[in-house]
């Protein structure tokens, strides 16, 4: 079982999660928890670096904000405690989780799971703070952003359980976006594939990572809500979402289409007058690959009667300044004309592992947004996911239309 941030916020919400914990128990189940720390805390624990020294030692860094998990954890071993629970609360160097030495954004290696199996076997709940593991010389790492559903699928897979419960402040995996599309539906089951697709172009529901190694390592997951109003069922007796292998998944449940996302952290930069030569686009690539900034959409223009091209992709918004800078300098190399930058764009993506035995989803997707005079301004595909660029002012018009042309809109209750 895996807690964010905000099931954790305050003395009652973990109380909350401890009460849940105990249901799982008592149903017989042995029981590990993975805990974030409290929401807020750790940008709140950056801050605290930045203002010491804005070229803090990495190493420290990880010292310091790790301690919003260590904290979780041990309140939440007490708080299961307090109600009759065994539990005991294991940091990351304790288990242990070995990492690689990249501070702040560590991989997970291999996990020592011996002491943790004899926990279990003894009836102990196990406490495990997410977003934390050891590197060699026994010094403190942490995974990243998102580390602690990195964490917890880690765990799951080294202890070889039966499934990893993510709760979230989210239900499920809809088929887009409710406040969009209020008719959208929660999904029973996506497969890995779908879910990776979804969580790589603007599904925010679970990190890319952790559902790569989930895909990796087959831990069946489960995305459901720690939230419910006071007078509804709690949350964990409400179905969520089931993410697994494909071989689970019947024809008779898959649709053509499984979710629509959108993304409007995309920014398009278009070098223009580019040499059409041998080596040019690589000319453009490579230094942006240096830099460490992934370039999503690419579209080369037809050539120019002057022998040469124009040149459009898409960058992260974050990396635009650095983007802009690193094609400056190298701009004699090169050897483009002009630069023109727009920050006004969305990205759109339908995916569904259907698309691969059925033509037209392109197609579809074209005609639908063409009829409602959205200019599509660039295109990328994979085997199960079809993706536009187009102006971020019709971003929730596409979505709505693309939604109902796809067949997704959930059907009205008859009163």
């Amino acid at each position: 079982m895996k807690f964010g941030g905000t099931s954790m916020a305050g003395i009652e919400r973990i109380r909350t999660v401890a009460a849940r914990v105990k249901r799982e128990v008592e149903a017989g189940n042995q029981v590990a928890v993975v805990v974030s720390a409290m929401a807020g805390e750790t940008d709140r624990l950056v801050g605290f670096c930045r203002e010491a020294s804005a070229l803090y030692d990495p190493r420290e860094y990880d010292v310091v904000v790790s301690s919003g998990e260590q904290v979780t954890s041990g309140l939440l071993a007490i708080a299961l405690q307090a109600i009759g629970v065994p539990a005991r609360s294991w940091l990351g160097w304790q288990l242990p989780i070995h990492t690689s030495d990249a501070f702040s954004r560590a991989r997970i290696g291999t996990i020592d799971t011996e002491a943790l199996d004899a926990s279990l076997a003894r009836g102990e709940v196990a406490v495990i703070p997410g977003f934390q593991g050891v590197a060699e010389g026994d010094r403190i790492t942490t995974l990243g952003r998102g580390g602690s559903d990195t964490s917890a699928v880690a765990v799951a897979a080294a202890m070889k359980a039966e499934r990893c419960d993510i709760y979230t402040d989210v239900d499920g995996v809809y088929t887009t976006d409710p406040r969009i599309v209020p008719r959208a539906r929660k999904l029973a089951r996506v497969t890995y594939e779908e879910m990776l697709e979804l969580a790589s172009v603007g599904a925010k529901v679970l990190q890319t990572r952790s559902v790569g190694l989930a895909m990796k390592e087959n831990v069946r997951v489960q995305v459901l809500s720690s939230f419910t109003g006071d007078d509804a069922p709690m949350a964990d007796t409400l179905p969520g979402t089931m993410i697994v292998g494909e071989e689970e998944i019947t024809d008779v449940e898959r649709q053509l289409i499984t979710g629509i996302a959108h993304d409007k952290n995309e920014a398009k930069i278009t070098l223009a007058a580019v040499p059409d030569k041998p080596g040019a686009v690589a000319s453009v690539f490579g230094p942006l690959a240096e830099a460490g900034i992934n370039v999503d959409m690419i579209v080369q223009n037809i050539a120019h009667s002057t022998g040469s091209t124009d040149v459009t992709f898409t960058v992260p918004s974050a990396d635009l300044a650095r983007s802009l800078d690193v094609l400056g300098q190298a701009k004699a190399t090169i050897g483009y004309d002009k630069l023109v930058h727009d920050t006004r764009v969305a990205k759109i993506s339908v995916v569904g592992v259907g698309m691969r035995s059925h033509a037209g989803v392109a197609s579809t997707m074209f005609t639908t947004l063409g009829e409602r005079g959205i200019n599509i301004q660039a295109i990328t595909t994979s085997e199960i996911k079809v993706s536009v660029l187009i102006e971020e002012d019709y971003t929730e018009l596409a979505v709505r239309v693309l939604h109902t042309a796809y067949g997704l809109d959930a059907e009205v209750e008859a009163a």
